[in-house]
């Protein structure tokens, strides 16, 4: 199959390129030409609009940041409905089983599958093509692409026939991430102004039961060092936090400490924090406190 990939930000780069550099070869689209040029000094194509990079591959990959921008690119006037040749879409973004649902079903009518495979594990497991990809739809259709999935996710988890499946499993996923930061940060900076020293605080941590992936990687690696580079902006945070709700009160199952995180993080947005990174949700808390947890790496 040749492929197409569509949406070169952040996340999708690094997915693109771990295709690009198993198949030799790979059609992109990014609205920002700047995004889709780091592919293109690799040898990948830089198309038009998605209906151009539809229209050369057989399966397209998209990673996209919003759910307009989902729609847009599946099933818009120049989107991959309208490409003639593509005839398997895959999802690789967070966009909630409702709106997957619906552009599954809109594609059908012209004899597209889809496959939705949302993926996690953060950007710099990415590169290395060690994240996890979340899988349902078809059986048939999964296993026919599994191989290019394999490119860049080290862990692939086939869900279920049901189209979304893997959406609520990725929305479950994405509040525990949330919430287990924030809960991290209230904790480092408990800690700081107690006087603990940061690193001992985390090495206790993470050799207890409190130990979880903001503890392991996010606080040591991206805020200890105060350079906030996850390279997970807030704003998709906001994105995944409302339609997570969305889904969990869609399914009636009660959310209480999911709420309250959610709170925290969208307060934080509201006093301006939208533009930044997700790990900068500790200067709010800081600031809360009246004390600093002091860079050490």
């Amino acid at each position: 199959m040749k492929a197409g990939f569509i949406g070169t930000g952040s996340m999708g780069c690094p997915l693109a390129d771990n295709i690009l550099r198993q198949e030799g070869s790979l059609a992109i689209y990014d609205i920002d030409p700047d995004a889709a040029r780091r592919l293109t000094d690799k040898q990948a194509r830089l198309m038009a609009s998605p209906q151009a990079v539809a229209a050369e591959s057989d399966v397209v990959f998209a990673c996209l940041p919003s759910t307009d921008s989902f729609h847009a690119v599946a099933t818009g006037a120049d989107g991959v409905i309208a490409g003639g040749r593509a005839n398997l879409f895959v999802n690789l973004g967070t966009m909630g089983s409702t709106a997957v649902r619906a552009v599954s079903d809109r594609l059908a009518e012209q004899g597209i599958e889809t496959l939705d495979c949302p993926i996690t594990g953060g950007t710099p497991r990415a590169w290395d093509g060690d994240v996890t990809a979340i899988a349902s739809g078809p059986r048939a259709v999964f296993d026919r692409v599994r191989p290019l999935i394999e490119a860049f996710a080290s862990k692939v988890v086939y869900v279920g026939e049901q189209t979304g499946q893997s959406q609520t499993l990725k929305l479950i996923n994405n509040m525990l991430s949330c919430a287990n930061l924030a809960l991290a940060c209230e904790g480092l900076v408990m800690g700081a102004k107690a006087g603990l020293d940061p690193e001992t605080v985390l090495e206790v941590i993470n050799a207890g039961s409190g130990q979880n992936s903001a503890t392991l990687t996010k606080i040591p690696n991206h805020v200890l060092s105060r350079k906030f580079d996850y390279d997970a902006p807030m704003r998709i945070t906001r994105k995944d936090l409302e339609l997570w709700q969305s889904e969990a009160e869609a399914l009636g199952v009660p959310q209480w400490v999911g709420n309250a995180a959610r709170q925290l993080y969208m307060h934080s947005m509201a006093m301006g924090s939208e533009g930044g990174d997700l790990t900068e949700i500790i200067k709010d808390i800081e600031n809360w406190a009246g004390v600093e947890v002091p860079k050490t790496r």
